[in-house]
C-alpha cells in the first residue's frame, strides 16, 4: 500500500458512481463509510432498506450492493486507483459487506476504465426491443465479462427460454396472492413522475415501461394492480433476448460476486450499443428458482434472468443523495 490517502472529494467521485448502480426495487440499500487516515471505504448493507417479503435471505441485496461494489471498481480504475478490495472481511459484522483499500500500489485496471462512460448511460429498459438476435461475438464479450468476475453468463435455447417465461408468468401470479409481497412493491413504487421534490428512491412512474400486452418478454410491471388509465400498451418483442446469469455456490460472497458480475455485464453490453432489463420474479421463489436453471449446464445457482437487445434507453431512477449514503471520517 501507499502512503498517501485519497482526498474526500475523490471519495465523493467514487461513491456517486458507486450508487448508479442498479438495485432492487431501487431500495438502495448500501452505505459507505471513508477512514481517510488509513485510505479505507467500507461498504455497508443499509439494513433499513431490506424487502422482507421479496428477499426474504437478503440475497438481492448482496446482489445490488455487489453492483455498486463494481462501479466503484470502474471509478477507481478511472481515476488512475488500484483498489485491494476485501468481500466480508469481518465476520462478527455480516453487514461490512466489502473494504476498498484505495491507495493500492499496483496498476489501473485499463479494462475498468474503459466502462466508466458507461456508469451513467446505464439504465434499465422496460420498453418493447427489437427482434433481433445478438451476435455471436457480442454475447461472446457479455459472457467473457462474466467470467472476469467469478459468475457465468448463459444464453439459453429456446426451449428453455420459454420454460423462463412460463416461471414469470407463475411468480407473477403467486405475487398477486402475497399480500405482503403486494404491499412491498406499493411501498417502493410510485404512480406519480420523479421531481426535484419527489421521492429520492424506489422505482418513479416514467420508469414503468408500457402496460405489456399477451405474455411477451420477462418485465417486471411495477404497477400491477394500480390504476394508471392513461398508461399505453405495446406487445414486446416474440423472441426475447435471455441471459441467466449465475454462480457455483450460493452464500452471501458468491451473491456479491454475482452482482460485480451482473454489473460488469451490464455496463459491457451499453458500451456494445445494447439495452437491458433485469428480473429476480422466478428466482424469488425456491421452487421456481431451482426449475430456472439449464440442467445441460454447469451453472449451479441462477443468480438473475438478464434480458438484453436493441430498442428505446431506459428512464433514470433517483437517487439519495450523497450525504445519505457517504460519512467521512
Amino acid at each position: 500500500m501507499t502512503a498517501e490517502p485519497v482526498d474526500a472529494h475523490t471519495v465523493e467521485t467514487l461513491v456517486a458512481d458507486a450508487v448508479a448502480a442498479p438495485s432492487q426495487h431501487n431500495a438502495q440499500p448500501w452505505r459507505f463509510r471513508y477512514l481517510g487516515d488509513i485510505g479505507v471505504l467500507r461498504l455497508y448493507a443499509d439494513l433499513g432498506r431490506t424487502l422482507p417479503h421479496t428477499d426474504p435471505e437478503q440475497r438481492g441485496l448482496h446482489l445490488s450492493c455487489g453492483a455498486a461494489l463494481f462501479n466503484l471498481r470502474v471509478a477507481a480504475a478511472a481515476a488512475a486507483l488500484a483498489p485491494v478490495v476485501r468481500l466480508l472481511p469481518d465476520p462478527d459484522y455480516p453487514d461490512l459487506l466489502a473494504e476498498v483499500h484505495l491507495c493500492g500500489s499496483g496498476s489501473p485496471d485499463p479494462a475498468l476504465a474503459l466502462l466508466r462512460p458507461a456508469v451513467g448511460r446505464r439504465h434499465s429498459s422496460r420498453y418493447p426491443f427489437r427482434d433481433e438476435e445478438i451476435p455471436a461475438a457480442t454475447r461472446e464479450d457479455l459472457c467473457a465479462a462474466a467470467s472476469a468476475e467469478g459468475a457465468q453468463l448463459l444464453f439459453p435455447g429456446g426451449w428453455h427460454v420459454g420454460s423462463i417465461l412460463e416461471l414469470v408468468r407463475d411468480a407473477e401470479e403467486w405475487e398477486a396472492l402475497d399480500a405482503g409481497i403486494r404491499g412491498e412493491t406499493a411501498r417502493w413504487t410510485h404512480a406519480e413522475p420523479s421531481g426535484a421534490q419527489g421521492p429520492s428512491d424506489g422505482i418513479p412512474a416514467e420508469a414503468f415501461g408500457p402496460v405489456r400486452r399477451g405474455s411477451g418478454a420477462p418485465v417486471r410491471d411495477f404497477a400491477a394492480g394500480r390504476p394508471m388509465p392513461d398508461r399505453p400498451r405495446a406487445s414486446f418483442e416474440k423472441k426475447p433476448n435471455i441471459a441467466l446469469l449465475g454462480t457455483a455456490h450460493d452464500g452471501p460472497p458468491d451473491w456479491l460476486r454475482a452482482g460485480q458480475a451482473l454489473e460488469r455485464v451490464l455496463l459491457r453490453a451499453t458500451v456494445d450499443g445494447l439495452v437491458a432489463s433485469v428480473t429476480s420474479q422466478p428466482l424469488e421463489w425456491p421452487d421456481l428458482r431451482w426449475a430456472a436453471r439449464d440442467p445441460l449446464s454447469a451453472m449451479g445457482h441462477v443468480q438473475m434472468v438478464v434480458r438484453l437487445g436493441y430498442g428505446p434507453e431506459g428512464q433514470a431512477s433517483p437517487r439519495r443523495p450523497l450525504d445519505d449514503v457517504l460519512d467521512i471520517v
